[in-house]
């Protein structure tokens, strides 16, 4: 869905609601989307003074894989996203949050996409994952927690700290 900025600017607001399948753009930008139902944005595109705004709520389902398992974990997204453009002749120096325009439309499938790429977080877990306190491990490693972490670097700080620290090693 894409609306000039000649058609806004004479319709000074723009409501829509919209169901789109952006699947195919979405796995093609990023590896770890496994896949994605339908997107359901409602809201509205308007102008004001030179600066073009766009409000709207987007709900959809992304299934992603697990960070610990790789088992496939779906992550409802509900959010509100709220961007400002302005054409170049609009820009100031000191507009850090309005998105330059480059063309002389704006597209909601590009929002969408550039908005749930943002929403994806780092860590997904399974629900049983979630309720796991034992990490990960294998043969020779393991997974640690920062806290496991930082009381291994202190207790090897106490270590070095023992007067025959200095022989470590010495019979290795």
């Amino acid at each position: 869905m894409k609306w000039s900025l000649s058609e806004i600017s004479k319709q000074k607001r723009i409501e829509f609601e919209a169901i789109l399948d952006l699947s195919d753009e979405l796995k093609s930008r990023s590896n770890e989307i496994l896949s994605v139902s339908p997107i359901s944005a409602h809201g509205q595109v308007t102008y004001d003074d030179g600066l073009y705004l766009l409000d709207y709520q987007l709900k959809t389902t992304l299934t992603l894989p697990s960070s610990r398992s790789l088992k496939p974990v779906e992550l409802p997204l509900d959010s509100f996203v709220s961007e400002i453009f302005a054409t170049t002749e609009h820009l100031t120096d000191s507009s850090d949050l309005i998105i330059p325009l480059e063309k002389d439309l704006i597209s909601l499938d590009e929002s969408l996409a550039d908005n749930i790429l943002l929403e994806i977080p780092l860590q997904i877990l399974t629900k049983d994952e979630e309720n796991d306190e034992k990490l990960p491990a294998g043969k020779f490693w393991t997974v640690l927690s920062e806290e496991d972490y930082q009381k291994q670097q202190e207790e090897k700080q106490n270590d070095k700290k023992s007067p025959f620290s200095s022989l470590d090693g010495l019979f290795e």
